[in-house]
């Protein structure tokens, strides 16, 4: 949703100026290994500095959409788990909603309660922008998770995935293999989330991009709301459309579960797909080896993790110990990777369930 991937260490990188770092090592601080959003082994964890000890205590609010799709659900779980690992962070989430007057009150309460840093994950950066400005203002550091406030001035760090490195990834592997089987004219399908956000809109215009620089280009888009409903409904009328496809890049393997539905029910196996976010439920598709499926572009929700973490080192007046400069880099984006049959195994573990 991805707004939703990966949703969702292993993310695309691109706002400008943006520091490129992968998430397992966004804020060298981790004082034990992180578990998953299903509670998976946790990976090794890093040499702990001196970031590690207890600090001054400090109280971090969190404000999110509501978990109405397994990439949101998982940021709340990551953001959750990453501040029961300090003992000096007062975890202060408020209620999660999909409205946007009523996150705004949310993040009002937050900032009335004079919490020491907020982290938020707009429904809508645009509208969401203003009472970010007022935390500023009010003297509360703003880390604005994935979908971003068009003003710099109402956060004080970023960090998220980049769109469109994810839509240029997919393009990649679409063009690619095409070039290989010596398809010329091909029909390429992309099913996107909300078209309206800007996060889409860079997903559609990277997998533009890179499909340009094999001579290719979509035959045809259509969005599907990151819901596993619409997704069917999309896909389906797509797959009606076009007796014939070559390739198909969904944006989001949430809905994509509703993809799949369609493609089955409709027996089509004449073409390949890519997914996005790397949900787990998309990278066993792919380990079956007997799908449509055969790739997902990740986009990770560990993301909330990273942005705790980076909230408790400014409210507390830290840096990031692996870097040299005193503060906490003001944009961070994660580094995004194509999960194939050939690598499934090493990303299983850090998938969601849609």
């Amino acid at each position: 949703m991805t707004e939703n991937v990966a949703r969702r260490g292993f993310l695309a990188g691109g706002v400008g100026g943006a520091v490129l770092l992968a998430t397992a090592a966004c804020t060298s601080n981790q004082p034990a290994a992180e578990p998953s959003a299903q509670g998976s082994a946790p990976a090794p964890a890093p040499a702990a500095s001196g970031n590690d000890q207890p600090g001054e205590k400090v109280v971090i609010g969190f404000s999110a959409p509501a978990a109405d799709h397994g990439w949101i659900a998982a940021i709340a779980k990551n953001a959750e788990a990453a501040a029961k690992q300090y003992s000096d962070v007062e975890f202060k989430p408020v209620e999660p909603t999909n409205d946007i007057n009523a996150q705004i009150s949310a993040v009002e309460s937050l900032i009335a309660a004079k919490v020491n840093a907020l982290v938020i994950l707009p429904n809508d950066g645009q509208q969401l922008n203003q009472i970010a400005l007022q935390a500023t203002a009010a003297g509360i550091p703003v880390v604005n998770l994935d979908r971003v406030f068009p003003d710099k001035l109402a956060y004080r760090t970023w960090i998220g995935g980049d769109n469109y490195g994810m839509g240029v990834a997919a393009g990649h592997y679409v063009g690619k293999k095409l070039k290989d089987k010596g398809v010329a004219n091909p029909v390429i399908v992309e099913i996107q989330g909300i078209a309206t956000l800007p996060l889409t809109q860079d997903r559609s215009k990277g997998f533009a991009d890179a499909l340009k620089t094999y001579g290719f280009s979509v035959t045809a888009k259509q969005d599907a709301q990151f819901t596993v409903e619409t997704g069917n409904k999309v896909a389906a009328n797509l797959l009606q459309a076009h007796k014939k496809i070559d390739a198909m890049w969904n944006h989001d393997d949430d809905q994509g579960v509703g993809v799949l539905a369609a493609i089955n029910e409709a027996g089509r196996k004449e073409f390949f797909m890519v997914g996005g976010a790397g949900s787990a439920n998309a990278m066993r598709e792919i380990q079956s080896g007997g799908s449509v499926l055969e790739a997902t572009v990740t986009y990770s929700p560990t993301m909330a993790s990273s942005a705790i973490k980076l909230a408790r080192l400014i409210a507390q007046g830290k840096g990031m110990s692996d870097l040299v400069e005193n503060q906490v880099p003001q944009s961070i984006t994660l580094a995004s990777e194509t999960i194939t049959k050939e690598n499934v195994q090493t990303y299983l573990p850090l998938g969601f369930e849609s």
